[in-house]
């Protein structure tokens, strides 16, 4: 966990909000802010830690934390999900942790209001189902147990898009004046561009996960017809099945290894998936 503690950097936006706080004497304020921050991103490295993630870098911000791992989508839906929920779950022992220590001589109910209301804007904020949020990661979690990882991905990418303009529409509304959370929204604009440019990037990572840890997963047979490019059928890849595809009923099908590798030759990726057999 030191190594982890090691590789945690603070946002640029989260030391601003910090920075105003202590500019405007909420040191009190700014410690209790950064210390559910850190605890609640430490809860989402621990559960990563314990199930062998690859942890390259952990980035602080004002609504929790950003892990880049080198998992791109293969490890198991339930991993997950506990590595997810891990984080929301710290502001449950902080809540009732600062609630047993009301009255004690450095701890006042005031701190306490103070305390609760940090904590639950953090979590109830972080499940949103908006993108990189825990809500918009754990929506993505949950819709590729049914769907395809391409289908998925931009399923949930519109799904946090419109939900997004929905949140900054209320913001604009009821918190016309509310520096920070304009500061997050536009962190959070900015995810969403980018993720928007990098989503074919995405897709290849994934797919080359699955070429270097080989075939995994239950077998799902997928029937396409013959004249299906390579890069259509690839589409239909699930992140928990072994594949096959099945072109007729005859027999023939192709294994996912073999559509894989058409994939990355240039000269085969737009070919009928029945030149392959």
């Amino acid at each position: 966990m030191i190594d982890v503690i090691k590789k945690t950097k603070i946002h640029p936006v989260f030391w601003a909000i910090l920075g105003i706080g202590g500019l405007t004497g909420l040191f009190k304020e700014v410690i209790m802010l950064f210390s559910i921050v850190f605890i609640h991103e430490l809860g989402h490295s621990y559960m990563a830690y314990r199930f062998n993630w690859r942890i390259k870098k952990i980035t602080l911000l004002p609504f929790g934390g950003m892990a880049e791992v080198e998992e791109y989508g293969n490890r198991p839906v339930h991993e997950e999900m506990l590595v997810i929920l891990a984080g929301p779950i710290q502001h449950l022992w902080l809540i009732v942790g600062s609630f047993l220590l009301i009255h004690t001589p450095f701890w006042t109910e005031g701190d306490h209001n103070i305390f609760l209301f940090h904590n639950l804007s953090i979590l109830l904020f972080n499940l949103l189902p908006i993108l990189p949020l825990d809500g918009g990661k754990l929506l993505f979690s949950l819709l590729t147990i049914f769907y395809p990882f391409h289908k998925a991905y931009r399923i949930n990418y519109s799904f946090s898009i419109m939900i997004l303009i929905l949140f900054i529409s209320i913001v604009f509304f009821i918190f016309p004046f509310h520096l920070n959370l304009y500061a997050v929204i536009m962190f959070i604009c900015l995810h969403h561009y980018l993720e928007w440019k990098q989503r074919h990037f995405m897709f290849v990572r994934f797919l080359l996960e699955r070429i270097k840890k080989g075939p995994h997963g239950k077998k799902q047979i997928i029937p396409l017809s013959p004249t299906a490019s390579v890069t259509e059928a690839i589409k239909k890849i699930n992140r928990q099945k072994y594949h096959f595809f099945s072109l007729s009923e005859n027999g023939e099908y192709i294994e996912e290894p073999k559509l894989l590798e058409a994939y990355f030759d240039k000269e085969k990726r737009i070919l009928p998936i029945g030149k392959l057999v």
